[in-house]
């Protein structure tokens, strides 16, 4: 198919990919924000994005019309076109025609230069890649290209199949560059220009558990524990409750460090207390973060070892009855549900924290076998009680918690003789319960 020679450019014009689509000329501005067809606009970025070929008739009437059998969708396709050059005609007037017809095909006219940014962008990624620059030259072009990144590829478009290639290729190099920029400026100390960027990324994509550890660590290093605690929750809950996972060991290491995070000298006991105390006296269990919670049952194992005391784990699921994963959204509300009746149906001393998208695990110190399975049982009661048209399973494991004696001299005393039965009675596989189902 030959293409017509290309002439000297007789027109430039600046084309706006990310997060919206507009063209600028002289000073004139068309953007997608008019009342236009979706169809017209995908049809005009495919020929601009394929600006340098000849894109064949059955290629954009196979794109825009798939499932179309009216006689003549060669004509629709020509109406399409028409009326893509009346709305140009703002910008190019009706001397120039931007896109040319072959025979058999159409082009985008060569003698229209275009500057899209999306070429600026991946221009400016690689230089922000390039080891060899200076790191400050680096950071200024990863600056610019996030700052050129308004979002994603022609989101209005974005159910064009032929358009999601593309837009994941773009959303994924901005996600790289943004984490790679995160990175210098963290090697630089610029904590809260490091925040500012990973939170706008965050907000083109708040699933992305890599931003949220980028975000947390820069709070932490600019002093703000609160701030970085409340984020990593946020985020946690995020994912359990949309991919239904827990947070990666990177981000349960980034809790530990908010945590042991340094204070200010404190001299006064008073003050420590009153910071150490809960704000409000809630009845029910206490309810932790999951890398808490094994500091807790560490703190159990000790205090048991020593003190002969019962301590027992349970491990409740949620499943579909056939035992498969329930939907995220019907997962979510129900993890919720049961959280209120654990909390309202355990003691103030049990302490529960969700250990995956759908499950709990709860301790509950100075309890034997068999009421740790009466425990979980009311608990499971309680839940199809309040919540009769769940069909969700629940199911409710018991084990008495692993006592591992590290030196037989400390003058600990034995666990008791009851936990010591159920333990020998399990045969080492410890006891498993399942909760009924009302």
């Amino acid at each position: 198919m030959k293409q017509p020679a290309a002439p000297e450019a007789v027109k430039d014009i600046s084309v706006s990919l990310l997060g919206g689509f507009s063209l600028e000329t002289d000073g004139v501005v068309l953007a997608d924000d008019i009342n236009r067809s979706l169809k017209l606009w995908s049809a005009l970025a495919y020929l601009i994005l394929h600006r340098d070929r000849a894109v064949p008739q059955a290629e954009l009437i196979g794109l825009f019309w798939p499932n179309d059998h009216s006689a003549n969708p060669v004509n629709a396709l020509k109406t399409l076109l028409y009326r893509i050059r009346t709305m140009l005609e703002p910008l190019f007037g009706k001397e120039i025609q931007p896109i040319l017809a072959l025979r058999g095909a159409y082009i985008w006219n060569p003698a229209v230069v275009c500057t899209l940014d999306t070429d600026r962008f991946e221009a400016l990624c690689r230089l922000g890649g390039d080891t060899c620059r200076t790191t400050e030259e680096r950071m200024d072009s990863y600056r610019e290209a996030v700052e050129l990144y308004k979002g994603d590829l022609l989101p209005k478009l974005s159910h064009q199949l032929w358009l999601v290639p593309l837009a994941v290729r773009y959303h994924t190099a901005y996600l790289a560059a943004v984490k790679d920029f995160a990175g210098l400026l963290y090697d630089k100390s610029r904590y809260e220009e490091m925040y500012c960027v990973c939170a706008k990324a965050s907000g083109l994509d708040h699933l992305d558990e890599g931003l949220h550890t980028l975000i947390a660590r820069a709070l932490l290093r600019q002093g703000r524990d609160s701030a970085a605690l409340a984020h990593y929750e946020q985020a946690t809950d995020l994912l359990y409750r949309n991919l239904g996972v827990r947070p990666s060991e990177e981000l349960r290491a980034l809790y530990r460090e908010i945590m042991a995070a340094e204070k200010n000298l404190e001299t006064d006991l008073g003050a420590i207390m009153g910071d150490l105390r809960e704000v409000a006296a809630r009845p029910g269990a206490f309810v932790c973060e999951y890398g808490f919670f094994k500091e807790a049952y560490r703190l159990e194992a000790r205090r048991a070892l020593r003190s002969g005391t019962c301590v027992h784990l349970c491990l409740i699921t949620v499943t579909l009855p056939d035992g498969g994963m329930p939907p995220l959204k019907l997962l979510s509300q129900t993890m919720d549900q049961l959280l209120e009746v654990l909390v309202k149906n355990l003691r103030r001393g049990d302490v529960v924290s969700r250990f995956s998208g759908a499950q709990y695990v709860v301790m509950l110190p100075a309890a034997n076998f068999e009421n740790s399975n009466m425990v979980m049982d009311r608990v499971v009661r309680a839940f199809y009680q309040q919540h009769r048209h769940n069909f969700l399973k629940l199911t409710a494991r018991v084990r008495e918690l692993e006592l591992i004696r590290t030196d037989v001299s400390e003058g600990g005393a034995s666990p008791p003789t009851e936990c010591r039965s159920r333990r020998d009675a399990a045969d080492g596989n410890g006891m498993e319960r399942e909760g009924a189902i009302l």
